[in-house]
């Protein structure tokens, strides 16, 4: 029951209501029986700083953001972790004692969701240049990955993210997975309404994982061609349910736990391919 004490966050998006941190939220504040709410927030971009500011007045303790906002949140924010100061953006703030503080928390939750893959154990290569790659590869360099090499359509575009990052990182016109421990996709290759990721896995030594932050479908072409191969494969569920952790903490006190009836519980909510 939410009462007048009821603790607020929420989820800022424009569209947001595909979002299923809601969802996830709520499934954390029923199973911990805690007095909170956590809200989809559709606010358009050119609103969007008002609306930051007017939450924190309301007595919201802090929010997720989503597309099109983490630039944005980064720029609005007093003060930002040092994982968001790597990444160039902000999927979570907190409001406290009149500051806006904003941090990134999805490199940690990717890291989080290949289990026992040690970064240090080989080369990664990553699919794409865009904010989630910054977040992925930061977050592996930060862990120990002896080299993280950057594939993407636009060259441009990857080079300048190299020079962002500093560090271990290069960039390559083909993936170089010969000695690659760890292969990520960070596009929208393979989601559903996309055209699949078309990449010969074949190079792959048998020790290495493949990853793919797209979670609708679960199983993504790509996914399904590393466990065909024999590959441990890792779908983006884990990574947006990892990612939530530390922002429920911040607001509502408590860190909640990734098992298996909340990876039902969402994946029940993701239409099947």
């Amino acid at each position: 029951m939410i009462t007048g004490k009821a603790k607020l966050a929420g989820v800022l998006g424009w569209p947001v209501s595909h979002s299923r941190s809601p969802l996830l939220h709520g499934h954390w504040i029923a199973t911990h029986g805690l007095d909170a709410a956590y809200l989809p927030l559709p606010v358009r971009p050119e609103r969007f700083a008002d609306a930051v500011r007017s939450l924190a007045d309301l007595g919201f303790r802090g929010a997720n953001v989503t597309i099109p906002h983490k630039e944005a949140a980064y720029a609005l924010c007093d003060a930002r972790t040092g994982r968001a100061e790597r990444a160039g953006a902000v999927n979570t703030l907190v409001f406290a004692e009149g500051r806006i503080t904003g941090d990134c928390t999805d490199g940690w939750g990717f890291l989080a969701s290949l289990g026992d893959f040690d970064p240090r154990s080989g080369p990664a290569v990553l699919l794409g240049a865009g904010g989630a790659a910054r977040a992925i590869a930061a977050a592996l360099l930060d862990a120990g990955c002896p080299r993280v090499t950057l594939v993407n359509r636009t060259p441009a575009r990857a080079e300048a993210l190299a020079r962002a990052l500093g560090g271990p990182v290069a960039v390559a016109a083909e993936p170089p997975l010969a000695d690659a421990a760890l292969l990520v996709n960070t596009t929208s290759l393979g989601m559903q309404g996309q055209p699949p990721l078309a990449l010969d896995l074949g190079p792959l030594p048998a020790r290495a994982m493949v990853a793919d932050i797209v979670y609708v479908p679960l199983e993504t072409p790509l996914l399904a061609a590393a466990r065909a191969r024999g590959l441990r494969a890792v779908g983006g569920l884990g990574m947006l349910l990892h990612q939530a952790r530390p922002g429920f903490q911040a607001w509502f006190g408590v860190l909640p736990e990734v098992d298996d009836a909340l990876h039902d519980v969402i994946a029940r909510d993701i239409p099947p391919r």
